[in-house]
């Protein structure tokens, strides 16, 4: 019975999945900021309310970003 390697895998793997892991991030701060602007363009009387809003909602996106980031090492 012949074997045959097809590919072959080296290098860390957790690059990899850091990359996969902002993909959410990314696409979860783009909504947020657009949704935070156009309610900005929509009322512009609560613009001051929906800036604090949004601050508090890119802090915990870029947790998610950071959480992968320290995944990548731990499981290295």
């Amino acid at each position: 019975m012949d074997t045959t390697i097809l590919a072959e895998l080296t290098g860390n793997i957790s690059t990899i999945g850091y990359g996969l892991a902002a993909i959410g991030p990314g696409i979860g701060l783009g909504i947020l900021i657009g949704k935070t602007i156009e309610g900005m363009a929509r009322q512009p009387e609560a613009s001051g309310q929906l800036r604090a809003t949004m601050f508090l909602g890119v802090a915990f996106v870029e947790v998610l970003a950071l959480l992968g980031l320290v995944t990548g090492f731990i499981f290295a």
